[in-house]
């Protein structure tokens, strides 16, 4: 599978999404700012697989907030669809209203068959720079903890360029040489 072309550039930051407390959040004041970050797009609220894929990250939370990692959901649902989500799953992190797929578009998120929404998580390094995308429509989990060994390589420091996506696969943990 061809490597994702935003994997070794700049992160989309020039993007402002509302939240699930109806907040503007600027990405470009979270990417980039000397955090790891994890974005993960889902297709839909409350839907099976993606109720599966969110509480994999709510319930790996605690990794990311002691490797001082800043973890964002998005998807096309609404704000106030994000507040019920948030509520009923008991979610800590923010999750982002992309409407108009302003966001998936910036990203390239991929379609799944070429028409379903697509599920993909992009591994942000400190500096702002995709280093993994990891897409998988089925392996909801896989999400939340390729980007758990992700954000604990940051905190050690030992995450390096990624020259590959991760699709329909068991992630690999890189290795340094």
């Amino acid at each position: 599978m061809p490597q994702h072309p935003l994997v070794n550039k700049p992160a989309p930051a020039n993007i402002t999404l509302e939240n699930q407390n109806g907040e503007q959040v600027q990405l470009s004041s979270i990417i980039g700012q000397g955090n790891a970050v994890v974005v993960f797009f889902y297709p839909r609220d409350e839907s099976y697989g993606c109720v599966k894929e969110v509480c994999s990250f709510r319930d790996s939370y605690n990794i990311f907030q002691e490797a001082g990692a800043t973890v964002i959901g998005v998807s096309s649902d609404s704000a106030e669809s994000h507040k019920k989500f948030t509520s009923s799953q008991k979610l800590q992190f923010p999750l982002l209203a992309d409407v108009n797929n302003e966001a998936k578009k910036a990203f390239e998120v991929p379609k799944t068959l070429g028409f379903i929404p697509g599920r993909a998580t992009y591994l942000i390094d400190r500096e702002g720079i995709v280093r993994e995308v990891f897409n998988s429509a089925t392996d909801f989990a896989g999400h939340a903890k390729r980007a758990v060994e992700f954000v604990q390589q940051q905190q050690a420091g030992t995450v390096t360029d990624q020259n590959a996506t991760s699709e329909d696969t068991e992630s690999k943990v890189p290795t340094s040489s």
